[in-house]
């Protein structure tokens, strides 16, 4: 066969398709482009913002001085002695606990301050440090037992509410013959420490000091979840323990100082309303440990731990402010505000329910 006959049998080589794309590796999603709306919409408190503001705009229909400085004053005072303890709560609960004593708290606090510079003459400085102190112990025996026990924080927290409001009666009626305490602005260094716990600024609105207070332990709450270890940590214990406890995070003393700085924060709410009224009510706060929990869960706390935001707390608690003012400027009958409260819960759950599962998509 010549030459020529066997190049002829040869069969010619493809020709390069250069057309064709080369290959591309798999993309990882954790790089993958988020647009600024599916950014937004997975934060937590994005339904409770949408929910305050659908609720100032309604009551400002109603009454017009609700978002004018006098009325803001009004609601953010409410708002304010809700949010400071509700910012906590919403940390303790993105931790996976719940604290039912918290609301029983600002009382015990309060009758507390009362008691040492009444009836020991104490200087109300020191009465604060001491009542600070005791609600401190009080927060740590919580997360311990909790800890230690493994029953659920619910029981434990339940039982000291109990034991609180049972000390706080009894106590105040065995040395007072009642169950209030009055004439706290007579124990030495009272005045000073109302101008930084009780007082107002801002004249002639009058807003109260607690404000500046709420706002910044909002700020700092903020800070800690998004900016710091022990954040990262709040978000572990709360989304699965034993993942957490396994990558090296202290879960026991996390939960046990989130315990602790519900208690202080709460005490400090009820000394603060302590020094600007003058007295403390035994039933002061019994109750308010659901306000600051629904504050929390409209603010996109979810009650299984691992999820929300301080901000969002707050936000919260604005809505119950604006609830409460807005119920009575508008003249209906307050009684009502609970329920706008049941409503607006159960309104927000179903939002940030549906804006987290549209976030969820979004990421995929």
């Amino acid at each position: 066969m010549s030459t020529k006959d066997m190049a002829s049998d040869v069969a010619p080589a493809p020709a390069p398709d250069v057309g064709a794309p080369p290959p591309q590796p798999a993309g990882d999603e954790r790089l993958a482009q988020i647009s600024p709306m599916a950014r937004l919409m997975r934060r937590p408190e994005i339904g409770a913002a949408i929910a305050a503001i659908v609720v100032a705009i309604f009551f400002w229909t109603q009454n017009s001085l609700f978002l004018k400085l006098d009325g803001i004053s009004n609601w953010t005072d409410v708002a304010s002695t809700i949010g400071i303890p509700a910012v906590f709560v919403a940390l303790l609960m993105i931790g996976g606990e719940f604290d039912l004593s918290a609301g029983v708290m600002t009382g015990s606090a309060g009758l507390m301050v009362g008691i040492l510079g009444i009836k020991l003459d104490m200087n109300i400085w020191l009465a604060i440090v001491l009542t600070l102190m005791a609600a401190t112990t009080v927060g740590f025996l919580n997360g311990y037992m909790v800890m230690k026990t493994k029953l659920p924080s619910f029981i434990v927290t339940l039982a000291t509410f109990f034991i609180l409001q049972g000390v706080n009666l009894g106590v105040t009626k065995a040395i007072f013959n009642q169950v209030a305490v009055s004439g706290i602005d007579e124990v030495s260094g009272y005045k000073s420490a109302q101008k930084i716990f009780g007082g107002s600024f801002w004249d002639p609105h009058d807003f109260r000091v607690s404000v500046i207070w709420w706002i910044g332990v909002t700020i700092v709450a903020t800070w800690v979840l998004a900016r710091t270890r022990v954040g990262n940590w709040i978000f572990g214990v709360g989304g699965d323990p034993n993942a957490a406890r396994n990558v090296g995070v202290p879960v026991a003393r996390v939960k046990i100082g989130l315990f602790m700085a519900t208690s202080f924060f709460a005490a400090l709410t009820g000394i603060m309303i302590a020094l600007r009224l003058a007295s403390a009510q035994a039933g002061q706060g019994v109750g308010d440990e659901f306000q600051y929990i629904i504050a929390a869960v409209v603010g996109g706390c979810l009650l299984t731990g691992g999820y929300g935001s301080a901000i969002g707390a707050s936000i919260g608690a604005a809505i119950i402010g604006m609830a409460f003012i807005g119920i009575q400027f508008s003249g209906w009958n307050t009684d009502w505000r609970f329920l706008f409260l049941g409503v607006i819960l159960l309104g927000a759950v179903l939002v940030n329910n549906y804006i987290r599962k549209r976030a969820e998509g979004a990421r995929r």
